[in-house]
């Protein structure tokens, strides 16, 4: 298992598969479901009940240079009130160095996944117009489906990658780092 078929058919089965219309729905431009959300459902998949690593919310990335954090409440409000039981985190890539201080400014969506902390966790996912799955993978599925913890090439010496790896490690301690 390691490429984005397995990954569909194993996020198709998950919660993933039941949001994903929804998020579709909220007509965000150029969305991407990341993160933790497919992360996690993928390791827990692989490692089972040692790996105790579950979803904490959906985080879900859009680019809108025009748009303000209007769009991603209003996104997260609905998104919210369909699924009262899950968290959801919206934020709008063109506007992120505005809240999160000493953070570049991203040209994209693409731009921003990639900046994410670790490789696992840099994974997209979405449908398009027509239903069909689409995926976003800038450093490829492998350490996803391996369990490894690998900071993407920004945060190689970043203390804040080294501290979720640690989290990470001691909610599923069958991951590897590197």
């Amino acid at each position: 298992m390691n490429n984005a078929t397995d990954l569909q058919i194993l996020l198709a089965q998950s919660p993933i598969g039941t949001v994903l219309p929804a998020i579709a729905q909220t007509n965000l431009p150029n969305w991407w479901l990341a993160g933790g959300a497919v992360r996690n459902t993928v390791w827990r998949s692989l490692f089972g009940d040692d790996c105790q690593l579950m979803i904490k919310d959906f985080d879900i990335a859009f680019f809108d240079a025009e748009g303000n954090r209007s769009q991603e409440l209003a996104a997260k409000t609905k998104l919210t009130e369909q699924f009262p039981d899950y968290l959801f985190d919206v934020k709008n890539q063109a506007s992120f160095a505005r809240w999160r201080q000493g953070r570049r400014t991203y040209t994209s969506t693409e731009d921003g996944i990639t900046d994410w902390l670790h490789t696992a966790t840099a994974v997209g996912v979405r449908l398009d117009a027509k239903g069909q799955w689409q995926f976003f993978t800038p450093y490829g599925l492998h350490d996803l489906f391996a369990g490894i913890i690998r900071p993407t090439p920004a945060h190689t010496h970043d203390p804040c990658a080294e501290h979720k790896a640690v989290e990470f490690l001691q909610k599923c301690p069958c991951l590897k780092q590197v």
